[in-house]
């Protein structure tokens, strides 16, 4: 049983020896643990210290991709590399390591594919209130989309299972947190949720460069992932908004015209009222056209994941040793 630590990182030069000081190199249960940086295009000398601190393998890309790119090249090499459990956390050491046993235990005892640690949001003091808000919030609506029970979505310190590994594929670019879950309730992954503790801060967030720019980019890809998991509930809703207004002006109208008898001056509300109720209904067909492609991608995730099940059955022990990747 073999299990990979992952560090997506982007200039962490200073950071790093602080977070890899933390990292155990030996767990119950588990014949080996391996270290694995994600080096994202950065301009220090992350790679130069991952070396020298011993870390196993290094993936690399030549300019910065961002979080979710990371995430994913990660994920795919912890596979390349044989890895029977993925632990994935963050380079400026927000997340105790001492909890990683913790949360490797419900996949080895084949309880969970996915274990999501929950940080004490309320108790942590390097966030501001509106932070830990939005913190709360955008987790209220992942579990409300995804149909799961995960208390903290945003939080990077994760483990999966090989298995959860092979099946996700991220197409965010700022960040894999909660369209992860998402994935996980659509593919029937069975998620887990364990409080874990948190470190002091060590850096600002790279993410959040400013409130606005958080919430921005934290609304978009909920709408993003309500839009592609959820097209068919996604079009009818903003199709029945111009339909129920549109009827509302028609039926207006019709009051006048046939029951006061004095349609002057109404008929701009008719003209308003068709072109809400064409634009209506254009949108429901919309939604039967996106939750026909939401099927047709099912399938091919699906066939994806018996391509790699060959794959796997068919790969060579040791095909995969080398420790830098371009």
């Amino acid at each position: 049983m073999k299990v990979i630590i992952q560090i997506p990182c982007y200039n962490e030069a200073e950071s790093l020896p602080v977070t890899l000081g933390e990292l155990p190199r030996e767990l119950p249960g588990i014949d080996r643990v391996e270290w694995l940086v994600i080096d994202d295009g950065s301009t220090d000398d992350t790679i130069k210290v991952a070396k020298e601190l011993g870390v196993d393998h290094i993936v690399r890309h030549t300019e910065n991709l961002g979080l979710a790119a990371a995430f994913m090249s990660g994920l795919e090499a912890c596979i390349d590399e044989g890895a029977d459990i993925i632990v994935n956390t963050d380079a400026d050491n927000q997340y105790y390591a001492g909890d990683i046993p913790t949360l490797i235990t419900p996949i080895l005892e084949r309880k969970a594919d996915i274990v999501i640690g929950a940080r004490p949001i309320s108790g942590i003091q390097h966030f501001s209130p509106v932070k830990k808000l939005l913190q709360r919030l955008g987790s209220w609506v992942v579990r409300r989309v995804s149909e799961t029970n995960v208390e903290d979505a945003p939080s990077g310190f994760r483990a999966f299972s090989r298995r959860a590994a092979m099946k996700l594929n991220v197409f965010s670019k700022y960040t894999y947190t909660l369209e992860t879950i998402i994935q996980a309730g659509q593919k029937d992954l069975v998620i887990a949720s364990l409080p874990i503790r948190v470190n002091k801060d060590l850096r600002p967030s790279r993410l959040m460069k400013s409130m606005v720019n958080y919430i921005y980019n934290s609304m978009a890809i909920l709408v993003r992932i309500f839009m592609v998991y959820r097209p068919f509930r996604f079009f009818t809703i903003l199709g029945t908004l111009p339909m129920t207004i549109g009827t509302i002006l028609g039926l207006r109208f019709m009051y006048y015209y046939f029951i006061v008898g004095k349609s002057a001056g109404k008929v701009q509300s008719l003209i308003l009222a068709s072109l809400l109720i064409s634009l209506g209904f254009l949108l429901y067909i919309l939604a039967l056209l996106a939750d026909l492609i939401s099927v047709n991608r099912r399938l091919l995730e699906k066939l994806n994941w018996r391509v790699q099940q060959l794959e796997e059955h068919h790969r060579k022990p040791g095909a995969h040793t080398a420790d830098d990747r371009g």
